[in-house]
């Protein structure tokens, strides 16, 4: 999976400012002046064709119509991440396989790929709140307005 990502998805900057629904990604949409988490986790869903809704992570993980939480995860599921259990500003990855999340985060400030003991081993990330599946592709949002 991660060899079909394109080569720009891996250059992509941290930028906390640039998350799903913000002012600053409605005026320039996609991946080229950075993002956050969540916003590089839902790019890289799309590359896919999954279709994400432009969620913030507690809306995320409480959403029942677009995402379903799944006990196992598997390659293209969302990883939530906090210091705690609450998901509010939880960090959002994608699960690869193998235990392997790739994810956008402050600290790394470009995509990594991590295994889940290194997200373990950060306070900021030691408790997996849990795993989301999307539920919809991009095809199922067309002609919808």
């Amino acid at each position: 999976m991660l060899h079909q990502l394109p080569a720009a998805f891996w250059t992509v900057p941290y930028v906390g400012s640039r998350f799903p629904g913000s002012s600053e990604v409605a005026d320039l949409p996609g991946l080229e002046r950075g993002a956050n988490c969540q916003l590089f986790a839902y790019e890289v869903l799309r590359h896919f064709g999954l279709a994400v809704p432009a969620l913030r992570s507690s809306e995320l993980w409480a959403d029942t119509q677009s995402t379903a939480r799944v006990p196992v995860a598997q390659p293209l599921d969302l990883m939530l991440f906090n210091a705690t259990d609450d998901a509010y500003g939880a960090h959002v990855g994608v699960m690869v396989g193998e235990g392997r999340v790739l994810h956008l985060c402050a600290e790394a400030g470009r995509p990594a790929v991590w295994g889940m003991t290194e997200f373990a081993t950060r306070r900021r990330y030691r408790v997996l709140i849990g795993i989301k599946r999307v539920l919809g592709t991009a095809q199922d949002t067309v002609g919808c307005p």
